[in-house]
């Protein structure tokens, strides 16, 4: 079942639709029920699965099941798949799936592939989605009693599904095969063996085809979600576009862009499938694509999001990391322009992995705390003056490995403690974000500390659920997770597959890249602001060693870079663009520290120790293996330099 284009596969999906896949996806649509209802012979049919209006929407609500569970921090490459968060081996029961942390240390293989979506992760294969989008597109018109105008937007949202599963596909594995029709149940073998296409032509298609259900004749996603109860999670017109957008900036990007890496990539019959020649209109395209995309959010209402909780007193600096952290956290807020609920429960499991104990008097293990961020993405994060630590001319970047005493000023911290001078004068999104040994944790119940040494209740205790690297993903915990000696009480939030502040942030890259550098500093600063920090002009000229730098397409590239680091740190994000940027060979070709967590005093927890030494190897890493038995079913179908 999980092999790619067999012509019995097809047989089977005509004669038996959706005996396998037609499942609830938790879109909190009252009538997406898993589907039970059959034809006499226990067989759905085709014809069953269309005879009407309400066997319709559940193929509809079928192509939306196969979203990948993004939220699940076992199913997402883009969390333990780098170096941003880290975690203790060898791994125990602990976990789901091992796949991403199999990532992070090289044991990627084209045997079994991790995360592998060509073939089947946890239960989703986005081919068989693809197959399921197009039987709907190509059986709808049968359904007599239902209105054109909803018809019309079920169409252009299945048309968006599989231009996004396609989507999904190729970044992970570069130029795929395009589906654009199911293969007839009467194909030859030799049909049936389709071939990669060049990664132009998938990026052509993959565009086309959004624009087709964003704008094509009779399209009709609509604006904005106005019925909460029942469609919060479905597609609108500015997520589409927004994906769009993503598409093409990374399309512009080097992995992408006259990548000569892949010089001699080709399919067996000799066509090429990465163009070598640099395509500067990409960029230009890429931007205004974004703009678009900016442009049907701000008309749908999307704002940054700001904190403003009725009965709450907060100071300026409590205020500030709430914005921080609701952007990603508080359900459905204003700057969501696409948000998962794929899986029912999208960030359930992704907050017990994140969250320590942090309430010594309420410990409950179902709170693990292992998802740890590394040294490496702490440093990421600016001083409080909003530059790089190794930039700030203020800030004691050689002595950041120095055990430290607070002072009455230092108010993130905890009084009368010692920690990491790493810790001290940094932007508020280090202190949203990270949680760590001396650090406060504000939760809507109360503000906690946060003492994460040997034996101390935050800290190692035992050979499990514990921070191998002393630091928190405070930033993926809802405030209002409660937690008691019995029991964990966890709002589950959407998973941003797509918020506005990483729209903006493609929108600078693309600007930046295409000649319009000057442009791009309004939407950075707008991101800033939000975070507390003045603007990249008036920081880098007060406080840089390097103070002209954003004056230059490569210096503002790198601040640009930063940027999104820092912003969309722990979302996912990172993993897909040191691949995209070509940056990845060296960034992720570095050790991965912590702090010496085997410790209880300050002095000996706060060292440095090396965990891990990453090795990425381009070209074969940035993109995945498909699986071998697949290459010998199909011969046609090539395998990805290296593997």
């Amino acid at each position: 079942m999980k092999r790619l284009f067999t012509k019995q596969l097809m047989v089977k999906l005509q004669r038996c639709l959706l005996y396998f896949c037609l499942i609830t996806i938790g879109l909190n649509i009252s009538s997406c029920k898993k589907y039970l209802d059959v034809v006499p012979d226990n067989v759905a049919t085709i014809e069953h699965a269309f005879a009407n209006r309400i066997e319709a929407e559940k193929v509809l609500f079928t192509c939306y099941s196969y979203l990948p569970n993004d939220g699940h921090p076992d199913l997402n490459p883009g969390f333990s798949g780098g170096d941003e968060l880290w975690t203790y081996w060898p791994l125990t029961q602990d976990y789901f799936y091992l796949d991403p942390y199999n990532i992070a240390r090289g044991l990627q293989n084209p045997t079994t592939p991790n995360l592998n979506y060509w073939d089947d992760v946890g239960g989703k294969n986005l081919w068989q989605a693809i197959r399921m989008c197009n039987i709907f597109l190509e059986n709808i018109n049968k359904v007599s009693d239902i209105d054109p105008f909803l018809k019309n937007r079920w169409v252009s949202e299945v048309k968006f599904l599989k231009a996004y599963y396609h989507w999904y596909l190729f970044r992970q594995y570069g130029p795929i095969p395009i589906m654009d029709k199911n293969l007839e149940i009467t194909a030859s073998p030799a049909q049936v063996k389709v071939y990669r296409q060049p990664v132009d032509s998938v990026v052509h298609y993959i565009s086309g085809l959004i624009d087709d259900a964003v704008s094509g004749k009779d399209a009709n996603l609509p604006d904005k979600i106005t019925s909460a109860s029942t469609e919060l999670g479905r597609v609108t017109k500015p997520a589409a576009l927004a994906i769009k957008a993503r598409l093409l900036v990374t399309a512009a990007s080097p992995l992408f862009n006259g990548n000569a890496d892949f010089s001699g990539f080709k399919n067996s019959n000799g066509q090429l499938l990465f163009n070598q020649t640099f395509d500067a209109s990409k960029w230009k395209n890429a931007a205004d694509a974004c703009k678009a995309a900016i442009d049907a959010a701000t008309k749908s209402g999307n704002t940054l999001y700001h904190f403003n909780e009725v009965g709450f007193n907060l100071d300026d600096a409590t205020k500030t990391e709430m914005n921080i952290r609701n952007a990603v956290c508080e359900k459905w807020n204003s700057e969501l322009i696409w948000g998962s609920t794929a899986g029912g429960i999208p960030t359930y499991w992704l907050q017990l992995y994140a969250c320590p104990q942090i309430n010594p008097n309420e410990i409950n293990l179902d709170l693990k705390g292992k998802l740890a961020p590394t040294l490496k993405m702490a440093e990421l994060f600016y001083t409080n003056h909003g530059v790089p630590i190794d930039e700030d001319k203020t800030w004691d970047y050689a002595g950041r490995y120095q055990l430290r005493a607070t002072e009455v000023a230092d108010t993130l911290l905890q009084q009368n403690y010692k920690t990491a001078a790493l810790h001290f004068n940094r932007e508020p999104r280090f202190y949203a974000d990270l949680g760590f040994d001396g650090g406060k944790w504000f939760m809507k119940n109360g503000l906690y500390d946060i003492q994460s040494k040997a034996e101390e209740y935050s800290g190692k205790k035992q050979s499990r659920l514990y921070s191998v690297t002393g630091y928190f993903a405070k930033k993926l915990v809802n405030w209002n997770l409660v937690e008691t000696k019995t029991s964990v009480t966890v709002e589950s939030y959407p998973w941003p597959i797509m918020r506005l502040s990483d729209l903006y942030l493609l929108y600078a890259e693309a600007l930046n890249e295409s000649g319009q550098s000057g442009a791009a500093l309004p939407y950075l600063n707008q991101i800033r602001e939000r975070a507390g920090l003045n603007t990249i002009e008036s920081s880098w000229a007060a406080y840089s060693k390097n103070p002209g730098k954003f004056n230059s397409v490569s210096g503002l590239r790198s601040i640009i870079q930063q940027e999104r680091g820092i912003e969309l740190a722990f979302e996912g994000s990172r993993f897909w663009d040191l691949r995209r940027w070509k940056t990845a060979p060296q960034v992720l070709s570095q050790p991965v520290y912590g702090w010496d967590v085997n410790q209880k005093s300050f002095e000996d927890y706060t060292r440095r120790v090396l965990l891990f030494t990453q090795r990425f190897e381009g070209p074969k890493d940035y993109l995945w293996p498909i699986k071998e038995s697949n290459l010998q079913i199909n011969p046609n179908l090539v395998q990805n330099p290296g593997w």
